[in-house]
């Protein structure tokens, strides 16, 4: 009598990213107080910001600008016609009950990036992640938990609105993500891009560049996603990686236990390595959008398209393909260029440098002597005819 093996069944995980990134303007997006960072808790605030009675949000021209430049780079469609939405919550840190964002007619839409990564045959590989939408929207402000090394142990929080109505894009990606190398790798040349066309630092630490992680796994084949769970506000490419491969084994275990997947927001707790609970995921109903009275639509036309569109730089990706081939750097190891010459060729100004030097020069020299300084061979890059 033989028994047949059980087969163990293999799972993928389905992941898309929501990320929000703060755009580089010197005042908020619907009042004139000052977009600073680090200034004193409860000084950067106006009426306006603070959704005292009686006063009207104006938008700020430069963020439109700004989020259709961050549009056009991500390859999006520029939505001609948008408008406006009232997002209904209430939270300490919203002083209105509601935050200013876009529902169903966002500035920008089916877009995508490409991510560059290293195959398990160490070969080069490129992935095209798609991007949902991108909209415009007012953060809201600061609560700082206090009392404990942690939020779950806090006793009281405080609460800061320098931030209220700071503008913000919020990217959101196709789930296109597999792994948290990808998501990692799509959240750096997200900010690269951003950082490249100068709408955005990008600085995570003072919080310009914040992602939302939504997972979920299904056994290999199944067409049908899982239940999704979000890990709300990553701010470090690490901890995206880390907070990814840990709730994709905690789902796993789940459902081989025959558990439940809860659809919620849970948060990565760095202390512990782990992610933790926060509360059962709101829905898009619970939110009750409705177009804002206070902001009429946004029409976009034709010469602010090509005026904005003419000022975009060619983008680090294009640039890092043109000077690999001029530099001739393919015998440096794959993994090495990718890591450091995206870096390089991602800050505009070291760029821009290296365009000179290739035109001007017939032997590239400064070059060589600049990849050097980042560990790159000299006997791997080659003069240029």
């Amino acid at each position: 009598m033989t028994s047949s093996a059980l087969v163990k069944t293999e799972y993928e995980a389905i992941i898309g990213l929501e990320t929000h990134c703060q755009l580089s303007t010197n005042t908020k997006i619907f009042s004139n107080s000052s977009t600073a960072f680090g200034a004193d808790p409860n000084t950067n605030i106006d009426p306006v910001c603070m959704g005292l009675p009686g006063v009207l949000p104006v938008l700020n021209e430069k963020v439109l600008e700004y989020a259709v430049k961050a549009g056009l780079a991500l390859n999006c469609q520029i939505a001609k016609y948008s408008k406006f939405d009232r997002k209904q919550y209430f939270y300490p840190d919203l002083p209105k009950n509601y935050q200013i964002s876009q529902y169903d007619l966002p500035i920008a839409e089916h877009g995508w990036l490409e991510i560059e990564l290293v195959g398990a045959d160490g070969n080069p590989l490129r992935k095209k992640i798609g991007i949902t939408r991108l909209h415009m929207e007012e953060d809201a402000g600061k609560l700082v938990h206090a009392g404990s090394d942690r939020m779950s142990g806090s006793t009281y929080s405080l609460v800061d609105y320098n931030r209220a109505g700071i503008p913000l894009i919020e990217i959101v990606s196709e789930p296109d993500l597999r792994s948290g190398q990808e998501a990692a790798e799509y959240a750096q040349e997200l900010r690269r891009i951003v950082r490249y066309i100068g709408v955005s630092d990008g600085n995570m630490q003072e919080g310009s560049l914040r992602c939302d992680v939504n997972i979920s796994v299904r056994p290999i084949g199944q067409k049908e996603f899982g239940t999704k769970v979000e890990i709300k506000n990553m701010n470090s490419f690490n901890g995206i990686e880390r907070a990814i491969e840990y709730e994709i084994e905690r789902q796993i275990a789940a459902v081989e236990a025959g558990d439940r997947i809860i659809q919620e927001t849970r948060l990565w707790e760095e202390t512990s390595q782990r992610t933790i609970s926060m509360r059962i995921k709101e829905g898009s109903s619970d939110y009750r959008y409705f177009p804002e009275p206070d902001l009429a639509p946004i029409e976009v036309t034709n010469e602010q398209l090509a005026s904005w569109r003419s000022t975009l730089p060619e983008l680090p990706a294009s640039n890092s393909g043109n000077f690999s081939f001029a530099l001739l750097l393919p015998m440096v190891p794959f993994s090495m260029r990718v890591i450091s010459f995206a870096k390089l060729v991602g800050v505009r100004a070291i760029s821009v440098m290296l365009s000179f030097c290739l035109l001007r020069y017939a032997a590239i020299s400064p070059i060589i002597q600049f990849a050097a300084c980042l560990g790159f061979a000299p006997s791997a890059i080659a003069s240029s005819k």
